[in-house]
Order: C-alpha cells, then structure tokens, then sequence
C-alpha cells in the first residue's frame, strides 16, 4: 500500500470516529455509527439497555480471549509435555453452567421491564393515527377534529437548501411536547413499517390490523425528527420517509386551528381529493 493511501485510510479512519463523537450531541451525520439522540424516555431505555449488553459481551469477549491466550501458552506440547487425562471436573461444570444462567437473568429483567413500558400509554392525551400506503403514508387527528393529511416525499428537484434528500415531506407531522401520544398504526395495501429512531419506534402497519405504540418527547427536545419505511414494501420503499415536528403545546394548538381548514372536510368527504388523485397521477 502506497504511502498516500496510507494518510487516506487513517484520515477515514479518525473522521469517522470524529463524527461518532459529533453524533452524539447533535444531529445524525453521515458515516454515523452510534444511536441517533434520544428524544424520549423509551428511546433513552432502549440506549441504556444496549449499553448494559455491550459491556456485558465486552467482559465475555475479553474473558473468552484471556482463557484461549492461557491455554494457548499453558498447555501448549512444549509447556506440557505430559497431558493431563482428566476428563470431568465438578465444580468447573457447576460454574460454567450458573454463570450462563445468571447472566441472562441479569439481561432478561431490564429487557423484560423495557418491553412491558414501551408496550402501551398507561394515559394517552392524545391520539395518532398512522396510514401507510404504497408510496407515502396519511395520518389522522381524531381527538383534534379527525382532519386527515398525505405525506409525500418532496422530489430532489423541489428540495430547498438545509433540507436533507430522501428525508423531506410535503406535509409534517406536528405533535406536541410534554404530552404522552398514542399511536394507531394499520396500512391499505401491504405491510410498512413506521420508524423513527430518535423516538425508539419501529413498528409494523399490517393491513386490516392496528399496531399500538406509544411516545412522549420532552420540551427540550423540541424540534424536527426523521424517520423511514423500515419494511421492503415494494418498488419505492426507499421512497416512504417520515418527518415529525416537536412544538410547545401553544404553537400546535395553533396548527390545529390552520390544519382545520387546510385539511377541511366538508359531509365527511375529503376536500382535497382532486389535489391528491392529481399528484398521485404525477408520480
């Protein structure tokens, strides 16, 4: 290997942790390899269970490591020339069959409580009701007027500076802050799969079945969170993303008033029906 490919494999090397490190404390980056930040308890639960494995499999990996070095060393034909014919031993069989044991105990009770509290709101203040649909997905407000909306991805050509490929849609979703949010999930055609890291989300939408999940994301989280169609759903599933907006209590109640009207219906029937058949078409 040349000298300059050298100084090219180290500097990849160092930026990349660089932007770990940067990942962190602030937006997803590329060539990220940590979690994205965690914006609610359960994603912060999800973190901290995956942080208990690590150093769990870290400690046996080392542990594994030292024994083979040992035996390697100790036991080798010039170290030992004269094997021993021991074939059973007691007290190491009790060990390496309890140590097992109570090493998965100590992972199945934090895994076990993480399931049970991400499971469902014991008290949802509100509800969201998720759609998804070859290619976009379509949400409702049923405790806010039961207004519904598409969400499309926005073309590469359409896209304005600071707003990441792939990423961005026509139309966000809003939620509030400090307020525990349940989540209705189902699909129309085949199965999607709902993902937003950054909450610790990923849930599938099956047709004629509805998926409950669940989310509550401080005030001091507030601000714009990105997620993807995680389920091979057809030709354009690279094409589903998912924007969600974390605003004050204030400013959504004040996007429900504008959102009423926006995405009024009038009868029960859909006002924006020729708008979207129309885009539809476009694509």
């Amino acid at each position: 290997m040349t000298k300059n490919r050298w100084i090219a494999l180290v500097s990849t090397f160092f930026a990349l942790f660089a932007s770990t490190g940067a990942a962190l404390a602030n937006e997803p980056v590329p060539w990220q390899i940590n979690f994205q930040k965690a914006a609610t308890p359960v994603m912060e639960d999800i973190v901290s269970f995956h942080n208990l494995l690590l150093w769990i499999e870290v400690a046996i990996v080392v542990f594994v490591l030292l024994l083979m070095i040992w035996i390697i060393i100790r036991f080798n034909a010039r170290s030992n020339p004269k094997p021993s014919r021991t074939t059973h031993h007691t007290m190491l069989e009790v060990v390496w069959t309890v140590v097992p044991i109570l090493i998965l105990v100590v992972i199945a009770v934090p895994s076990m409580k993480l399931l049970f509290f991400m499971d469902k709101a014991e008290n949802p203040e509100m509800t969201l009701k998720v759609i998804g649909h070859q290619w976009f997905w379509s949400y409702e407000y049923p405790d806010h007027g039961n207004f519904t909306f598409d969400s499309n991805i926005v073309a590469d050509e359409d896209l304005k500076p600071g707003e990441p490929r792939l990423l961005t849609v026509d139309n966000r979703v809003v939620l509030p802050a400090d307020t525990t949010i349940q989540v209705l999930l189902t699909a129309d055609d085949v199965i999607h799969n709902w993902a937003v890291p950054s909450f610790g989300i990923k849930i599938d939408t099956v047709p004629g079945r509805i998926n409950e999940t669940w989310f509550r994301v401080p005030s001091e989280h507030i601000g714009t969170y990105y997620g993807q169609c995680s389920e091979l759903c057809g030709v354009n599933h690279g094409f589903m993303p998912i924007a969600v907006d974390i605003v004050s209590k204030q400013d959504f109640a004040a996007w429900v008033e504008k959102a009423k009207e926006e995405f009024a219906r009038v009868d029960g029937v859909d006002t924006r029906v020729e708008v979207v058949e129309a885009g539809h078409a476009a694509r």
